[in-house]
């Protein structure tokens, strides 16, 4: 019974949190030249601080409401869209991310 009352206690505290993440698209592509890209498009009515990462380099940038971002792409033709990492959060939780760019 202590087991299923944990279980219980876990989902309900973990689910909240789940459900708190912002709605984003992806959209991977590849440019003339060859080289990987992706943006990220804000699904949400909040201003968004998001972040895309490859191979060390992150690109930080606040996403408006609605908007999508600039392609951002790869500097090598050997990466593809499984090595970009992309990372997006409400910015109110993140002020820091204030001082960067606005897509």
């Amino acid at each position: 019974m202590k087991i299923t009352k944990y279980f219980c206690a876990a989902v309900i505290i973990i689910s909240p949190v789940i459900w708190a993440s912002p709605k984003i698209t992806l959209t991977f592509g590849e440019s003339s030249n060859g080289f990987a890209r992706v943006k990220i498009k804000n699904e949400t009515f909040e201003p968004l601080a998001c972040y895309v990462a490859i191979d060390g380099h992150k690109v930080k940038f606040q996403l408006q409401v609605k908007s999508t971002s600039r392609w951002i792409t790869a500097t090598d033709q050997r990466f593809n869209y499984q090595n970009f990492s992309t990372w997006c959060d409400y910015l109110e939780v993140h002020p820091k991310y204030r001082v960067y760019q606005v897509y």
